[in-house]
Order: C-alpha cells, then sequence, then structure tokens
C-alpha cells in the first residue's frame, strides 16, 4: 500500500474493492439512476466518504459491519459532489480501484444532491460554528443536505463528528452503523 499523506489514509487495496461494488450493483439490479431522477425512488439517509470504502474494500476494518448496515438501507443514499471528490481521491491510481468505485456510484445506490452557489454561504456559517472541532467541506455538504432534503440519518463511520455536529443546529443524526469495530 502506498501512502496518502494528504488526507492521513492510505490508498485502498485493490484486491477487495471489486467484490462490494459486484454485490452492491447486484442489490441494485434493475433500479438504475434514471429511476431516481423521475421521482419513483426516495432516498431516506445520507451517505459519507468512510462508509462508501469501508463497503468497497474488504481489508477496511469497517467493512463487515458497513455491509451488515448497508443491506438495511433503503436505497439510494444521498451523497454530495465533495464525498465523491474525497472519495475518488482516496482509491488512489490504479485503473480497477477507480473503476469499482464508479461501479458503486452508478449503480443507483447512491445518489449526487447538487449544491448551488447561492447555498454556499450556508455551508461556511457551519463551517464557522465547529471550529471547535474542524467540521471539513464533505461534512459541511452533508450536514447542509441532511437540513435541506430533511434526512437525519447518515451512513458513516465518522461517529465522533456525526455526534458532534447538529441539523439546523438542534436535531442529532442518527448515524448507522450503530456498532463499531
Amino acid at each position: 500500500m502506498t501512502s496518502n499523506l494528504a488526507f492521513g489514509r492510505p490508498h485502498r487495496s485493490a484486491l477487495g474493492l471489486s467484490r462490494a461494488a459486484t454485490l452492491i450493483g447486484r442489490r441494485m439490479h434493475g433500479r438504475q439512476c434514471d429511476s431516481v431522477c423521475d421521482g419513483t425512488m426516495t432516498a431516506n439517509a445520507l451517505i459519507d466518504t468512510g462508509a462508501i470504502l469501508a463497503l468497497l474494500d474488504r481489508t477496511d476494518r469497517w467493512h463487515r459491519i458497513c455491509v451488515d448496515a448497508f443491506t438495511r438501507f433503503h436505497l439510494p443514499l444521498v451523497t454530495s459532489e465533495a464525498v465523491l471528490t474525497e472519495l475518488f481521491h482516496l482509491v488512489g491510481d490504479s485503473r480497477h480501484e477507480m473503476e469499482a468505485a464508479w461501479r458503486l456510484v452508478r449503480s443507483g445506490a447512491i445518489v449526487l444532491a447538487a449544491i448551488e452557489d447561492s447555498e454556499l454561504p450556508q455551508i461556511q456559517t457551519l463551517m464557522s460554528r465547529y471550529s471547535d472541532r474542524p467540521m471539513d467541506f464533505a461534512d459541511a455538504t452533508l450536514v447542509h443536505l441532511a437540513k435541506r432534503e430533511a434526512l437525519s440519518t447518515i451512513f458513516t463511520v465518522d461517529h465522533a463528528d456525526f455526534d458532534t455536529y447538529r441539523i439546523e443546529g438542534r436535531r442529532r443524526f442518527r448515524v448507522l452503523p450503530a456498532n463499531r469495530p
């Protein structure tokens, strides 16, 4: 494994990526992104970078717990462009790893919620509010989407941060998976 110093995490192993992406793709068979766009499917949770990586990498200590939790979600799960940017940065330079991540993203299990330029001041406010526990941009976009889309469940391995963050400054997130490795 090569070190990814920019994010302080190792690149993902190519061995575990395609198997999980294939499993997830099978679960989504017949429920592609075009069905989400026409309103026939409603998301009921957000997904963060760490949970996506854990789903894809069977060597990740969170993998089993995340795969088990994933099977219980009503799909699709909502994410942001910032989360996908982190994801593709962290999967590394391997074409195999990148393709496995794309299979998951394009399977329909995850849908991308757009954030408009006019919403950026709200995201900046969130990042400033949590200055004692720095909130990165990707997390801020998810907290913002939780408010905008009326979602309070998040699929993440980042319990410490999402147990701290509040939706509209008041409501707690329901952080899943509830168990930890």
